[in-house]
């Protein structure tokens, strides 16, 4: 058997369900959606949470004590070797990593660290960094300023 003479399993493919051609089809009068209800109407879906009306399960559990969530604070994570992409000399900051790519809104804090190797000699300005990532950007010949 050559691998040109393969063809697609019988009965693998199956063709598109018609719906509403009449009640001898098996899929005629309601065409498969029951009655009444959203699940009946046009452009119903549920959501992710939906149990077909039970009580959902994050309503059903208990919500007591601290949840840091909403004060917590968090940093676009950029390593030490994203930034040698930068020119020698280069001024490094949130704008910059946002035109390269590297984060996505210039907004947000941004923390450097210390993964890879660095050979060029930047400023980079942050709004935190990691001992290594510090270190290594000092020890290229450039310097790590906190925002």
């Amino acid at each position: 058997m050559m691998a040109s003479e393969i063809t697609s399993v019988v009965g693998g493919k199956r063709g598109r369900r018609r719906v509403g051609r009449g009640t001898g089809s098996g899929r005629g009068k309601t065409c498969g959606r029951g009655h009444k209800g959203a699940g009946s109407r046009s452009g119903w879906s549920s959501g992710m949470q939906f149990e077909g009306g039970q009580m959902p399960l994050f309503r059903r559990l208990p919500k007591r004590g601290f949840n840091n969530r909403n004060f917590a604070r968090s940093y676009a994570i950029v390593n030490v070797n994203q930034l040698e992409r930068f020119d020698d000399g280069t001024s490094v900051n949130a704008e910059q990593l946002s035109r390269v790519g590297l984060i996505d809104d210039p907004a947000v804090r941004v923390k450097i660290l210390g993964n890879g190797s660095l050979s060029k000699r930047l400023d980079v300005f942050a709004n935190k960094f990691s001992k290594s990532a510090e270190y290594k950007i000092v020890a290229s010949g450039g310097t790590a300023k906190v925002i």
